[in-house]
Formats: C-alpha cells, sequence, structure tokens
C-alpha cells in the first residue's frame, strides 16, 4: 500500500479536508496515475452529503471525483497499451468483478452489475470502499484507463470523463448526424457539452433555454436557434419536427412540453435527474411513435471514441480552474449554478493542503 495525499469528507454534514488515503499496490493489469486535473460533478457533491441513501449510501470517508486527467507512472507487468508517461484519463469507473458478463462483452461496461464504480464502490481489493480522484493518485485496472488527446486543455478535458461521455453517448446512440434536427434543453454542466457534440456532428442544433440572457452564450457554444421555452408561439412553431431532444434538466419541468416536439420516430432522452417524479402524458408519445428514454456514461470503447473525437475537433468543457482548498466554496456555488460550466481542480494545490 502506498499513502495518497486526498481530500475526504468524513460525514454528510462535514466539509471535505485535507487527509491521507492508502492507495494499493500494483496488481499485473494495474496503471498507477499521478491526476494532474480532477472535474467537479454534481455527483460528487450529491455522494459526499449522503443525498442518494437509498439508491447508494454513503461510506465515509468519502473521496469523490471521477473526472480525472493525468500522467501514468507505472504500471503492472501484464499491461500493453501504457507507459510511463502518457497521457491518461479515468472516468467513472476503474475495475470489474466480472468482465465476462453480456454488458461487459457488448462495451456497455456502464450498465454491467460487476463493475466497480470510481468512488464509494466496493473495493475487491482492498475490502473497503474505493477512493476518488480528489487525490494526488490512483491506481486503475488498465481495461478503464482512456488515452487523452495530448493536445486538449488538460484543465476542459477532465470533465469530458464524465460530461462529456455523458451527452456524447446518447447523441451517438440515436443516430445524431448531419441533417439531423437536434433539440438541447437546458445549458448547464452537461447541456453545454451536448451543444457542443451536436454542432461537431453536424445536426442542425437548437437549444432550449428559460432565460433570454442566455441567447448569446447558447450561440457561441453552436447552436444554429435559441428558443424560450417559456413562450408558447415559439415552443409551438417547432411541434412535430425534432429527430431527438436531449433533455438536462436536473430541476422539475414539464417533459410532455418537449415531446411534443419530436417528430416520427423522435426520441428525448434524459440525462439530468430530477428531484421528483416527472409525469408523461402517454397519449404525447403514441403520436408519431415518439419514445422517451434514459442514459448514463457510456462504456469504454465509446469513450474512447468521445475523446478521440474531441481531440479531432477540439473541443474541451468550459471550465473554471480552482484549488483543492475551495472545494466547499466551489460546492455552494454549483447549487445556486454559479459557475460557466464545471469546476476543474488544478490537483497541483494539493501540495499544499
Amino acid at each position: 500500500m502506498v499513502n495518497a495525499k486526498a481530500f475526504s469528507a468524513a460525514s454528510a454534514s462535514s466539509p471535505l479536508a485535507s487527509t491521507t488515503i492508502a492507495r494499493r499496490d500494483l496488481t499485473e493489469h494495474d496503471v498507477q496515475i499521478e491526476i494532474l486535473f480532477c472535474g467537479v460533478c454534481h455527483s460528487d457533491l450529491h455522494q459526499a452529503r449522503d443525498e442518494w441513501h437509498e439508491i447508494m449510501p454513503t461510506v465515509y470517508p468519502c473521496v469523490p471525483g471521477h473526472e480525472i486527467v493525468g500522467r501514468v507512472t507505472k504500471v503492472g507487468p501484464s499491461v500493453t497499451k501504457f507507459k510511463v508517461g502518457d497521457l491518461a484519463g479515468v472516468g467513472c469507473m476503474v475495475d470489474s468483478n466480472d468482465f465476462e458478463c453480456p454488458a461487459c462483452k457488448a462495451g456497455l461496461e456502464q450498465f454491467s452489475p460487476h463493475t466497480i464504480f470510481t468512488y464509494n464502490s466496493p473495493d475487491k481489493h482492498t475490502g473497503k470502499v474505493t477512493y476518488g480522484g480528489y487525490s494526488d493518485s490512483i491506481v486503475v485496472n488498465d481495461h478503464f484507463v482512456l488515452h487523452v488527446p495530448e493536445n486538449l486543455d488538460l484543465a476542459g478535458a477532465a470533465p469530458l470523463l464524465c460530461a462529456g461521455i455523458t451527452t456524447y453517448s446518447p447523441l451517438r446512440h440515436w443516430g445524431v448526424t448531419k441533417g439531423k434536427k437536434v433539440g438541447i434543453a437546458g445549458i448547464g454542466g452537461l447541456g453545454h457539452m451536448g451543444v457542443k457534440f451536436s454542432h461537431a456532428l453536424g445536426a442542425h442544433t437548437v437549444v432550449f433555454t428559460t432565460s433570454e440572457s442566455k441567447k448569446e452564450e447558447a450561440f457561441r457554444l453552436g447552436a444554429d436557434e435559441v428558443v424560450l421555452s417559456r413562450d408558447a408561439n415559439q415552443m409551438a412553431r417547432h411541434a412535430n419536427s425534432f429527430d431527438f431532444i436531449l433533455d438536462t434538466i436536473a430541476a422539475n419541468h414539464d417533459v410532455n412540453a418537449y415531446i411534443n416536439l419530436l417528430g416520427l420516430n423522435g426520441n428525448m432522452t434524459m440525462v439530468g435527474v430530477p428531484n421528483k417524479p416527472l409525469e408523461v402524458k402517454g397519449f404525447g408519445l403514441l403520436v408519431g411513435r415518439r419514445s422517451l428514454s434514459g442514459s448514463i456514461i457510456g462504456g469504454i470503447a465509446e469513450t474512447q471514441e468521445m475523446l478521440d473525437f474531441c481531440g479531432q475537433h477540439n473541443i474541451t468543457a468550459d471550465v473554471e480552474v480552482i484549488a483543492i482548498q475551495q472545494i466547499n466554496e466551489a460546492y455552494e456555488r454549483m447549487l445556486k449554478s454559479d459557475v460557466k460550466y464545471r469546476f476543474s481542480i488544478d490537483m497541483a494545490s494539493l501540495k499544499n493542503a
């Protein structure tokens, strides 16, 4: 075992603070990474404060962070895809208890019941739980390590490992390409990535927002049109016309208003997680054989595809870089949507913690 510096939450009500954690020794298929940047996801806050207790109760101490970019410092003897010095990324998954299940064989590791997640997940090596990227280093099974294009800004590349793949995966799954009409509902941490990807894939991209002040920002990100979702007339002009809508809104909202904008065989995929159940009117789905679905991250092969796509199109998240000492303030600001559009922690700051 090797000691690593980290920031952790000791309880649901305590602020994150400096600590030391143990990282396991490498097995033959492991990669050790020095973490350079770690994105801050809203899931980090939920987990640190045990807000998903009924589904995923938090085990303390909790070290969040699953948007990791760093340099390889050591590899196990059977690792062939990575060498010391390589730029590497780690997302929401770090290992598995069974690489042979149907989901894993299909390249859909995110849906496997055997997947070990980056933090607060039972760790088969230590018998405790996994610790995430708010740390100076991490040890990961090589299957779950990704190559990050060297041309990308590293601070902005870190959120690609969650916010990026969360939006890229459904766009690819539902066939978004040139000639398609795509709606992006919301332009926060997830939505701004959806706009960038939809634009780069060649689709006619329409952003839905409740705020007039966000129109210029939406165009900057790549939108072809902007619709104020509170304006019934603007919404009505787009009825029955969308091939695909990506719903990134985490607050309670009327999904039926968006479903009614879908064309024949149109799909709306939800990646935001509202606090309360949403009412869906069945008739809106029956007309035009529309569908409503959900999606989480993506498999490892698809995540690598996304990173390569980002390298080709120079796509990164818009970030505000912070020191690890600012993480508690960042959580409070995140609750107020006071960031454009993701926080990214410069882990060099951990040396002074």
